[in-house]
């Protein structure tokens, strides 16, 4: 069974609409891992659209989960995440334009940049892990630039269906196993919502999946601590039986 990791980012996302100080995404962190998340994620963006500085200096100080910390390779992010010391850290591209993630990361084009990113956040005694697309050069670059883990990115995965869910579904096979042929950690996450994670859950192999926005939305309805409780289940289901 996969661990949970949660993406808060959309809670800091209500506040921010307000610029004021609720909901606060620290009190949604207890609530995520009363509810069993495994670990906790936030994205600190450069433009700080959602997530602040001090919501990762508080997270860090009070999360007994794993706490993810995901942020751009560019030297600002780098040096605030080496100093604030999160247990890991996720690189990811980063566009202010885009609403969300919307591809992963080009490490076999920017090997240099990555592995230097990667060295410096290691040398602080961080996990370091990449966000990539399903492609055997990215996770093959990802192993040559020393990185911990890998999280694939599932969006396609998310949008497609029919035919093409297959395919996309196949695409993550292959990752995985290249990913543990590797000795890489393999993570997934991206557009997964109760109605599509089982698949990718029940993939052997993957150990983490982190998910934000369907959590956050069903939380509106249920609360967190229900929301995280039904994924959980869902991520604990055999395939098999969840389509049964």
């Amino acid at each position: 069974m996969p661990r949970l990791g949660v993406n808060i980012d959309h809670v800091a996302t209500v506040r921010q609409a307000r610029r004021t100080n609720e909901p606060d995404p620290v009190w949604a962190a207890a609530q995520a891992q009363l509810g069993g998340a495994d670990g906790i994620t936030v994205h600190l963006r450069e433009d700080r659209r959602h997530i602040q500085d001090r919501d990762v200096r508080l997270l860090i100080e009070t999360v007994s989960a794993k706490l993810n910390l995901e942020c751009a390779i560019e030297e600002e992010m780098i040096d605030i995440a080496a100093d604030l010391h999160p247990q890991q850290v996720c690189l990811v591209p980063e566009r202010r334009e885009e609403i969300t993630t919307e591809g992963g990361l080009n490490v076999a084009g920017n090997q240099k940049q990555v592995e230097h990113a990667v060295k410096t956040l290691r040398a602080a005694g961080i996990s370091v892990s990449l966000f990539i697309d399903a492609q055997a050069d990215q996770i093959d670059a990802a192993k040559a630039v020393g990185a911990d883990a890998i999280e694939l990115h599932t969006g396609k995965y998310a949008l497609s269906s029919g035919d093409d869910r297959h395919k996309e579904l196949a695409k993550l096979h292959m990752a995985v196993d290249r990913g543990l042929s590797n000795d890489i950690e393999v993570h997934a996450g991206h557009g997964l919502t109760y109605d599509n994670v089982v698949p990718v859950a029940s993939i052997n192999g993957v150990q983490e999946l982190n998910i934000g926005h369907s959590i956050i939305a069903r939380s509106i309805f249920v609360g967190i601590q229900q929301a995280v409780r039904d994924m959980k289940a869902l991520v604990g289901e055999p395939w098999w039986r969840a389509i049964g």
